[in-house]
C-alpha cells in the first residue's frame, strides 16, 4: 500500500508535486461538482446528491495519488471512480428504463461479469490495451442509449453525447506516454477536464430527465 507507483509522463521523481499539472487539474471535478450541487439543489433527487459527492471524492482521490503516487492513493483514486459508474448504472436501470429497485440492481451485479469479458478483449487491442478498463462505460452508454430512447429519446442523446466527451478523454489519456518523448507533461491532465466534463454532464442528463418526468409525469 505504501509502494511508490511511477506510471505517467509527468512523474519524473517522487517528490510531492512531480505531477503539477496532474495534481492541479483534479479542480475540474471539484467544480464540476459544485455546479451540479447548485443545479440540483432544491430538486429532491438522493441519487444525483449521491453522485455529486462521489464526484467530489473523485477529485481528492486522484489529487491524492497524483502527489503521494502510492498503493493506497491509487485505491482513493479508483474506489470512487467505480462507485460512481455502479451507482449510475442503477440509475439508468431504475429511473431511465422504470425497472424495479431490484431488477436495476441485477443490472449493477451485472456490471462485473460485464467488464470481465470486456476488458480481456481490450487487453487484445495494442491501443485500447492502456486504458482497458474504462472502456466499459462509454461502451455501455451505447449499448443503453437505444433502449432508452425508447422512453425518452433527450436522455439517451445526453448518454450519447456522454460517450463520445469520455471517449475523446480515454484516448488522451492513453496517449500520456506514448507523447511523452514530445510532450514532457504528457496528455493525462486533459483525462481529468473532460471526465470533470463528461460526469458534470451524466449528472446533468440525470437531473433533465428526473426534472421533466416530474413536470410531465406519464
Amino acid at each position: 500500500m505504501f509502494e511508490q507507483i511511477d506510471i505517467y509522463c509527468e512523474r519524473t521523481d517522487f517528490t510531492y508535486w512531480s505531477e503539477p499539472l496532474n495534481a492541479v487539474t483534479n479542480a475540474a471535478f471539484l467544480i464540476a461538482a459544485l455546479v451540479m450541487w447548485h443545479r440540483t439543489r432544491g430538486h429532491g433527487l438522493p441519487i444525483a446528491t449521491a453522485l455529486i459527492v462521489i464526484l467530489a471524492c473523485i477529485g481528492v482521490g486522484s489529487f491524492l495519488f497524483h502527489t503521494h503516487a502510492t498503493g493506497w492513493a491509487s485505491l482513493a483514486d479508483i474506489t470512487p471512480i467505480g462507485l460512481f459508474i455502479l451507482l449510475y448504472l442503477y440509475a439508468v436501470g431504475h429511473d431511465f428504463l422504470g425497472w424495479t429497485w431490484w431488477q436495476a440492481g441485477l443490472l449493477v451485479v451485472a456490471f462485473v461479469p460485464f467488464a470481465a469479458v470486456v476488458t480481456p478483449l481490450m487487453d487484445r487491442l495494442p491501443f485500447f490495451q492502456i486504458s482497458n478498463f474504462y472502456w466499459n462505460v462509454p461502451i455501455l452508454l451505447i449499448l443503453f442509449a437505444p433502449l432508452v430512447a425508447q422512453k425518452n429519446r433527450q436522455t439517451a442523446l445526453g448518454m450519447v453525447i456522454g460517450a463520445s466527451i469520455l471517449t475523446i478523454s480515454i484516448t488522451l489519456r492513453s496517449y500520456d506516454m506514448p507523447v511523452c518523448d514530445d510532450l514532457p507533461a504528457g496528455s493525462h491532465f486533459w483525462w481529468h477536464i473532460l471526465n470533470g466534463v463528461m460526469l458534470g454532464w451524466m449528472i446533468e442528463v440525470y437531473r433533465r430527465h428526473m426534472v421533466g418526468n416530474a413536470a410531465n409525469p406519464v
